[in-house]
């Protein structure tokens, strides 16, 4: 995984736009945050969308919020 712009808001707007728990969830904030930083995805942007490096991205912020979920 490496730092690059286009796959870290692309990574973080599907997991919002797949996860989120209605408008007011940190989830549905993170694809308004993307969307002020200039990132407009197209009417066809899914999963299959994604690079290698926004894959992982992805699927690493998945990981994480199904662990913290887990914790009672």
């Amino acid at each position: 995984m490496y730092f690059d712009r286009f796959d870290i808001c692309s990574a973080y707007y599907l997991y919002g736009a797949y996860y989120h728990a209605g408008q007011f969830s940190k989830e549905y904030a993170y694809m308004g945050r993307v969307l002020n930083c200039g990132f407009h995805p197209s009417l066809v942007f899914d999963i299959k969308s994604l690079s290698e490096n926004a894959r992982e991205i992805f699927d690493k912020l998945v990981e994480d919020n199904d662990m913290n979920k887990m914790e009672y």
